[in-house]
């Protein structure tokens, strides 16, 4: 589409998508509070994941994949 048609003071598509995009990123901050809770929720799920440890399968494929494993076990 050719810009030269453009009524004067009328934005694109474009322009009003990135116009809109900086505004919605001003707009978009957290609280000290809100990112206090935040991290102590995703803490908390991570803990949880970290103590369910790694199935003795995937620390076998790690072994051998680093070559620490025998492959000539027969």
């Amino acid at each position: 589409m050719n810009d030269d048609h453009k009524p004067a003071g009328r934005k694109t598509v474009m322009e009003t998508a990135v116009s809109r995009k900086k505004s919605d990123a001003k707009t978009a901050r957290l609280g000290r509070d809100v990112q206090a809770r935040l991290g102590q929720q995703l803490r908390a799920m991570y803990d949880d994941v970290v103590s369910q440890g790694v199935p003795d399968r995937f620390s076998e494929l790690l072994n051998r994949l680093n070559g620490d494993g025998n492959e000539d076990k027969r």
